[in-house]
């Protein structure tokens, strides 16, 4: 596959206007899927957690999860939407290889929410307003296993095997209205606003929301056009990319490319294309569809979904708080500059950090942890942080066992990397590998003794005055000691002894 040629990307921005739309699915965590009573677990053995609705058997018919319903009306009630006092289901005819029915049960032109706007912060401290056209349910699809290739991809793979645990899932897509103005933010709004969605559905407690899983993922449309053109260009949508990082990386080449196209002569074909995070490109799927293509009717099997005020008034008054007020809150309970709190929430990893001060971290323990030397072995690997194997418990514990003293920031970028590696929790991993700073003054006095029998003239230094000569010894006690030794301590010994 050809990586395509692209546009500089600030020539591309002197030359056009970019517009984006963005469609995100969230998977509910419902006990059950959205049409039937299977189970709604990740990771179950394949087609496991199957009957005659979800893989479409004659005959069975499906009922509305209502858990999923009031769900949903909360999602929309989050995002600002009104909320439809009728809402049907409709048949949206496709072929699915991953749903046996062959067509996908969803909402058209009757959905359970619309109407609604969120305000969004990008990296610069830029806010825009998002304008959201609808929210409905729908159902997920099966997964497709692609065997024998060389991608994990349906291209030269020999075979396919389906997994038809998620088919009847229940979803909940989030359209935006056509989104302008945000220029050379543009990749980085996006993935701001799905981050904001996932922090959204994550408060509200009706999705994982793990983008590794799936639970979120976003379907990004990029158009551009000349600046001064009224006439929307054709856009492309960029299917279920689900993760932060590469969101950003999708929009910002689509851009790139399709500026190219436009600029040598070419035209932009209305498809869907396919993010490749190895090679930071996107490929071409499929033409893509308009409505009347899917040949939508009404689910003659469903009857309309009808909440009731009371219903809607009572999930409104159970909505947590908003984020933006959340982040205002915790920045002042953390008493974090403007700066700091920024760099944490442009990290996406404001939820991790206030579950780790919540298990007993300092806020700016925690903060160093995660925004530095997770985040660069996280970047290093090319992953989001989310991808990595800790947890916010591992990194209270580990900024506890610093803060007490009981390791360095050495050795806890040791235990941080063995943790990474499954060798267990830091707590464990100190204990295993016998990695506990020594504080004893005896063995201190001992490496001390061997280290200025090498130096002496350290300690005449030290009574002129000079404090910094005390340097020498420490590094030679710290080396001796393998790293494990209590700096701190040394150095008042070394002072001590110079003052004896």
């Amino acid at each position: 596959m050809a990586k395509a040629e692209l546009m500089n990307y600030e020539q591309a921005l002197e030359k056009f206007e970019v517009v984006i739309g963005l469609e995100v699915h969230v998977e509910l965590n419902t006990n059950t899927k959205m049409f039937c009573g299977c189970r709604n677990d990740f990771g179950d053995e394949p087609n496991t957690n199957v009957c005659p609705i979800c893989i479409g058997l004659p005959g069975s018919l499906p009922a509305v999860n209502r858990k999923a319903v009031e769900s949903s009306i909360a999602i929309g009630l989050a995002l600002g939407c009104e909320i439809a006092p009728n809402g049907r289901f409709s048949r949206k005819n496709y072929f699915y290889p991953d749903l046996a029915k062959n067509f996908q049960t969803s909402q058209y032109d009757e959905p359970i929410a619309f109407e609604g706007t969120i305000d969004i912060e990008v990296p610069s401290g830029a806010v825009y307003t998002v304008d959201i056209e609808r929210a409905h349910m729908e159902e997920d699809a099966g997964k497709l296993t692609h065997v024998g290739g060389n991608t994990g991809r349906i291209q030269g793979a020999q075979y396919s095997l389906v997994d038809y645990n998620r088919a009847g899932v229940p979803l909940v897509e989030i359209v935006t209205k056509p989104v302008y103005g945000a220029g050379a933010e543009a990749p980085e709004l996006a993935a701001a606003y799905v981050r904001s969605i996932r922090e959204i559905v994550k408060a509200l407690g009706v999705s994982d929301a793990r983008m590794e899983r799936g639970n979120v993922r976003c379907d990004a449309n990029v158009s551009i056009r000349p600046h001064g053109q009224e006439k929307l260009g054709t856009r492309t949508e960029t299917k279920n990319v689900n993760s932060l990082r590469s969101i950003e990386r999708a929009v910002r080449y689509e851009i790139q490319r399709q500026a190219h196209i436009i600029a040598n002569g070419g035209t932009i074909t209305q498809e869907t294309r396919h993010w490749h995070e190895d090679r930071g490109i996107t490929s071409s799927g499929r033409p893509k569809s308009d409505a009347d293509d899917y040949r939508y009717f009404p689910e003659p099997d469903l009857v309309p979904v009808q909440p009731s005020k009371e219903l809607i008034e009572q999930i409104r008054a159970s909505l947590p708080e908003k984020p933006a007020e959340r982040r205002k809150r915790l920045q002042g309970e953390w008493q974090f500059s403007d700066l700091e709190f920024r760099d944490v929430v442009n990290a996406g990893l404001l939820d991790e950090l206030e579950e780790t001060v919540a298990k007993g971290a300092k806020p700016q323990a925690a903060r160093k942890w995660w925004t530095g030397e997770i985040a660069r072995l996280a970047n290093a690997e090319g992953k989001d942080v989310s991808d990595l194997a800790i947890t916010p418990a591992d990194v209270a514990e580990l900024a506890t066992l610093v803060e007490s003293g009981k390791i360095n920031d050495r050795i806890g970028r040791e235990v941080l990397q063995a943790v990474l590696e499954g060798a267990g929790n830091p707590a464990k991993i100190v204990a295993d590998r016998g990695l506990e700073v020594v504080s004893d003054d005896g063995a201190l006095q001992a490496a001390i003794d061997e280290a200025l029998a090498k130096q002496p003239d350290v300690l005449e230094k030290i009574r002129e005055g000079k404090l910094q000569a005390a340097g020498a010894v420490i590094g030679a006690v710290m080396q001796a000691m393998k790293g494990q030794a209590d700096a701190g301590r040394v150095r008042e010994l070394i002072i001590e002894r110079a003052n004896a």
